[in-house]
């Protein structure tokens, strides 16, 4: 499982560098609903969020405790109702600090388009999964 996601992440990255990156509306098409779905700009992120409950992961690619929660994330956009953007805060700086992201891991969940809940650091999945739940 390790060497997988070493591998997937390192798709990932030559994506990124081959500037393979598309718009979240793109990736929707491109991925199950049950991939997370990675926004590009204040804009589509406010757009990605704007229906529904959406947990929204703030990273950046050098973050340890990012790369940690990442697996996470991606089993509760596999198994919850909630979507799940990621959003790298070195690519979309302004999109952080119009929701005041200043460390990451940040995560915010989103209800209806607003922001209900706002967890900073590593997070354990059960407690992501109640809280999805509680929203849906």
């Amino acid at each position: 499982m390790t060497d997988e996601l070493a591998e997937i992440r390192q798709k990932k990255l030559e994506e990124l560098r081959n500037g393979e990156r598309g718009t979240a509306a793109e990736n929707r098409s491109n991925e199950s609903p049950d991939d997370p779905v990675h926004v590009h700009g204040a804009q589509e992120l406010q757009n990605t969020v704007d229906d529904g409950v959406v947990l929204v992961d703030f990273y950046a690619e050098w973050c340890g405790p990012c790369k940690q929660l990442e697996p996470v994330v991606e089993r509760i956009a596999a198994s919850t109702a909630a979507t799940v953007a990621k959003v790298d805060i070195d690519a979309n700086q302004q999109a952080a600090a119009t929701y005041g992201i200043r460390s990451v891991p940040t995560l915010l969940l989103f209800a209806d388009g607003e922001p209900v809940e706002r967890l900073v650091g590593m997070q354990q999945e059960p407690q992501l999964r109640s809280l999805i739940e509680s929203y849906a």
